[in-house]
């Protein structure tokens, strides 16, 4: 018989989170995790599976006076007492556990000023943050909103330090990414190992890749017609108007049915991981 691999679950945290939970993160000590919904954030320890504390509660009395849910959460990568979630009005509250058992009170609050000058029907939509990172150092967060992705230093609250475009070809198309429901959709972002690469999804199966020392960027495709083994993968450019080159795309043929929402960077080594739909690809760099 062919072997078969199975998942069976060792322990089971149940009847705490009344919504779909959107992230998990384990704390620096190893005794504690935390799991986070649209309203609430809980706290658990690993041996202890019928009991949780309420560490974030955002609901209101009234829910009629809902105006923002929370999208994400993660421990500081060293301090177990500091941990940062994301909302979908774009900002991150940064909360340490040692001022007060509930949470509810922030630390620092991140948000940019938004350019009144960009102002459309989509800019609530768009600036809804999907993911939120600590890097390895815990000295900057990365946060990934529809469009873009930002770098925040910790010490700074009222800019990102860094911002990089993943795919604004897309800004004349919200219309009809609204339509289809795509702009709702949420991509993950993450770090390489020494926290100077940052990755991120976006559609037709492309995935981006910002250096932050040099600038540079590329885009790069995980799709079965190019995954033969030892393949290199070759740089996409995607084309909006104008006459297209013979080795670009067109914005309006892009696939907004392919679409890499979940990307993973190994903690050493230059090794991706990148889920494209029902496919795990997972690339190295070039060997020589």
């Amino acid at each position: 018989m062919d072997l078969m691999v199975e998942a069976t679950p060792r322990r089971v945290f149940a009847n705490a989170h009344t919504y779909h939970i959107n992230s998990i993160s384990v704390n620096s000590d190893y005794e504690t995790y935390m799991s986070a919904d649209d309203l609430r954030i809980n706290l658990w320890n690993f041996e202890i599976t019928n009991q949780s504390f309420n560490i974030v509660d955002i609901k209101p009395a009234n829910m009629e006076e809902l105006t923002e849910v929370i999208t994400a959460a993660e421990f500081h990568p060293d301090h177990c007492n500091t941990f940062v979630y994301s909302s979908s009005k774009g900002t991150i509250r940064l909360c340490d556990m040692r001022a007060s058992a509930l949470c509810d009170r922030h630390t620092k609050f991140f948000e940019e000023p938004e350019d009144p000058s960009n102002r459309s029907f989509f800019s609530e939509i768009i600036s809804s943050i999907s993911d939120v990172k600590f890097s390895h150092s815990g000295r900057y967060i990365m946060t990934r909103d529809y469009l873009t992705v930002k770098v925040w230093d910790l010490n700074m609250e009222n800019r990102p330090i860094e911002t990089y475009q993943v795919h604004d070809y897309l800004r004349s198309k919200l219309c009809s990414l609204y339509e289809n429901d795509c702009i709702f959709d949420k991509f993950e972002c993450v770090w390489n190992g020494s926290d100077s690469v940052i990755m991120t999804g976006s559609y037709n199966n492309f995935f981006r890749m910002f250096d932050r020392n040099t600038k540079r960027d590329v885009t790069l495709e995980a799709s079965r017609e190019n995954s033969k083994p030892r393949a290199i993968l070759k740089p996409r450019k995607v084309c909006v108007g104008g006459k297209r080159r013979k080795d670009e795309i067109s914005v309006d043929s892009l696939d907004f049915s392919k679409k890499i929402l979940h990307t993973a960077w190994h903690p050493s080594e230059n090794i991706i991981a990148v889920a494209a739909t029902n496919n795990l690809y997972i690339f190295q760099d070039k060997v020589n």
